[in-house]
């Protein structure tokens, strides 16, 4: 297969980007789309030029380092899947596929496809965390813990961390990474000593970060790759809102 690559480099954060454009063969069906990037990056690097630097780490659809914008999609055409997941079967031989970094104030580029998402990282800091004792870890039995409560934690909890909610967002909103870090530890009991703080934390942290506000449009929801469901975004708006009444009232 043979592909005409549109991609995003910028040497380092203080210097103007631009789109530079490069043809590539020899691409089969089953590369991965990062695969697909390192063949690049081989004959990049035999022609004495700078490669393209771009994330990654387990390649397994699990780490969420591997944060591209793929013809205006975060992490591609495919829907539910991360770009290390992404094969080239996914595309027509011969098109042109366009690769940018995030694009969000928060994120900001630190070299071609490279952005800092650190901000997430603030965030969860800031009250991502539950008070526990050390050391080896608790029979599970001996929590009690609602069915219906333990699998919306659990669906809460697959956030990755990638970011794509953000790039999605036209107001690079992380409403929908903030709002599954709150619905996953406000539905267990171990989560309930920080309740209260931690929501008016973690949004603090998030506003303060620069991010956007929510306007509800569901794009982060549908180009979520753990398909974490937007419900959690009104789950959090109770969690602050609880909390603030709380406060008040005490």
């Amino acid at each position: 297969m043979r592909f005409h690559l549109r991609i995003w480099r910028q040497a380092d954060a203080s210097t103007p980007g631009a789109m530079v454009d490069y043809d590539i063969d020899g691409i089969t069906p089953e590369m991965s789309f990062l695969e697909m990037l390192d063949v690049l990056n081989e004959r990049l690097a035999q022609q004495g030029e700078r490669v393209v630097a771009f994330d990654h780490d387990c390649r397994e659809g699990i780490c969420g380092q591997c944060g591209l914008f793929i013809d205006g999609r975060p992490h591609g055409p495919e829907t539910g899947r991360t770009t290390c997941q992404l094969h080239m079967r996914s595309f027509t031989d011969g098109q042109t596929i366009v690769i940018e970094p995030w694009r969000a104030r928060a994120f900001p580029v630190l070299s071609d496809l490279v952005v800092d998402r650190s901000a997430l990282d603030r965030i969860l800091e800031a009250g991502g965390y539950v008070s526990t004792r050390t050391g080896s870890a608790p029979e599970a039995n001996t929590v009690s813990i609602a069915p219906e409560a333990a699998e919306a934690a659990f669906d809460a909890a697959a956030c990755i961390g990638c970011g794509a909610c953000v790039a999605a967002c036209k107001n690079a909103s992380a409403m929908l990474f903030v709002g599954a870090k709150v619905a996953h530890l406000a539905q267990l009991p171990q989560g309930r000593v920080e309740r209260t703080q931690r929501v008016l934390d973690m949004v603090a942290q998030m506003e303060s970060e620069g991010f956007g506000g929510c306007t509800f449009t569901g794009a982060c929801e549908a180009e979520c790759p753990k398909r974490i469901h937007i419900d959690h975004i009104a789950r959090l708006d109770y969690e602050l809102l609880r909390a603030k009444i709380v406060r008040w009232f005490g």
